[in-house]
């Protein structure tokens, strides 16, 4: 995916923002992946969805749509 667009300073303050005392680099690492990965996915659907109605702006409701469409579980329990 090329170089990381997350630092990991924000990702070890999640993962204790979340309780754990302590998270290692790999921990972190791994997140920070997962994070990338799923906001690429939520970015190219929310583009898909502008494109669809003829902008070329991404907008707010565009994100919050993709999101809910890729992440159905998870919002679902929300």
């Amino acid at each position: 995916m090329g170089p990381n667009e997350l630092s990991l300073a924000p990702v070890h303050r999640l993962i204790k923002k979340a309780g754990a005392a302590r998270a290692s680099e790999e921990a972190a690492e791994a997140l920070r992946q997962i994070l990338e990965e799923l906001g690429l996915a939520i970015a190219r659907e929310a583009y898909s969805l502008a494109q669809y109605a003829g902008r070329r702006t991404v907008r707010r409701e565009d994100i919050e749509r993709a999101a809910r469409t890729l992440l159905r579980g998870y919002y679902s329990t929300q």
